[in-house]
């Protein structure tokens, strides 16, 4: 089924009151922390294709997204970069229950506008109820505090609730993405919205950062219920070894930065 500028899934699944996960790529997916929240999440709920662009080539570079070239044993396979649509089903009977719709949203080179508007008709057509961003980004935060996670909320009592899990509020203003404008346009059509953005420091870069993971998940897991799988739960405490352990070796080369 062709809705907009995506291929949807037949039969399209009927969802209850969907909430929508998103991260964007690149712009705030840093060290992967996006999209490995989005991978555990879809595990836990045995996550299905739901859709993709039809033509990914109306809007990304592919000198800039390559495609990936995958070879087999008799043939070979081009992956080419898209934007790409799971749903996961909860089977909840309690008022208030929902399901989920979870996008990996690359960031359009052109055509952005018509971009914007599928995504929006993607929440009119399945009655999205809250679009969530979630992501990370690097920043001048110390290794040796919890990670800072920054937010808004479309309503008070949703900020509350992201304050209750130390969300602090962003007042961030500047450069942004232009996929910012699916928050404001859902917003417009009463989709309650919000933002969750994982800090990292800028000095410790991985290739995927489970301690942002880890902080990630605390929140998702205080809104939703969902838990880290132990084995990703180990790597983060793994990682905050091999952090402290990199941080006395350079407090011994210099004490001044301690």
């Amino acid at each position: 089924m062709r809705l907009n500028c995506f291929d949807l899934v037949e039969p399209v699944p009927e969802l209850n009151q969907p909430h929508a996960l998103a991260i964007i790529q690149p712009w705030t997916d840093v060290s992967n922390v996006g999209s490995l929240v989005l991978s555990r999440l879809e595990t836990y709920l045995d996550a299905k294709e739901l859709g993709k662009l039809a033509q990914p080539g109306d809007f990304f570079d592919f000198t800039r997204y390559r495609p990936t070239l995958i070879r087999k044993e008799n043939s070979s396979e081009v992956i080419v970069p898209n934007t790409t649509i799971t749903y996961g089903i909860t089977h909840g009977t309690q008022p208030g229950s929902h399901d989920f719709i979870f996008l990996r949203l690359l960031e359009p080179h052109m055509q952005s506008e018509a971009y914007v508007d599928s995504v929006i008709e993607l929440f009119k057509n399945f009655g999205v109820k809250r679009y969530c961003l979630l992501g990370s980004m690097f920043d001048m935060v110390p290794y040796t505090r919890p990670l800072l996670v920054t937010g808004n909320a479309s309503n008070p009592e949703l900020q509350n609730e992201l304050a209750l899990v130390n969300v602090r509020h962003s007042d961030y203003q500047g450069t942004t993405s232009i996929l910012s404008l699916i928050g404001s346009r859902a917003s417009l059509l009463g989709i309650e919205t919000c933002s969750m953005i994982v800090h990292l420091p800028n000095y410790l870069t991985m290739e995927e950062d489970y301690r942002g993971e880890k902080r990630l998940m605390e929140v998702i897991s205080f809104l939703y219920g969902f838990t880290l799988p132990k084995e990703d739960m180990e790597k983060a405490n793994e990682q905050e070894e091999q952090v402290r352990l990199i941080a006395e070796q350079m407090l011994k080369k210099d004490p001044r930065l301690g």
